[in-house]
């Protein structure tokens, strides 16, 4: 599976905003691996304004670290980033 760093990579020389056929075309210049290219591939046919929004378009998680279940527990905390003696005001 293709990494967002590894889409971020072969896009880098890019100019945006760039349509799909664009970006495909950089990185197949680029000498992207088949992984990354089938990502690209399945784009849909819009412009793009810059790498990460193609990386996100594909599907590619930016912060892969993140395990589904920390996701989860993210999600449910109603206070993100707030000091525990600041919640309950």
């Amino acid at each position: 599976m293709a990494s967002y760093s590894d889409v971020l990579e072969y896009l880098s020389a890019l100019d945006y905003p760039a349509g799909k056929d664009d970006v495909l075309r950089q990185a197949e210049r680029e000498g992207a691996p088949p992984e990354v290219l089938t990502a690209l591939r399945a784009l849909p046919p819009v412009d793009y304004a810059n790498g990460a929004e193609v990386a996100r378009s594909a599907g590619i998680d930016a912060a892969p670290e993140v395990s589904p279940a920390q996701a989860a527990a993210q999600a449910r905390d109603r206070h993100p980033r707030v000091s525990q003696h600041l919640r309950g005001i």
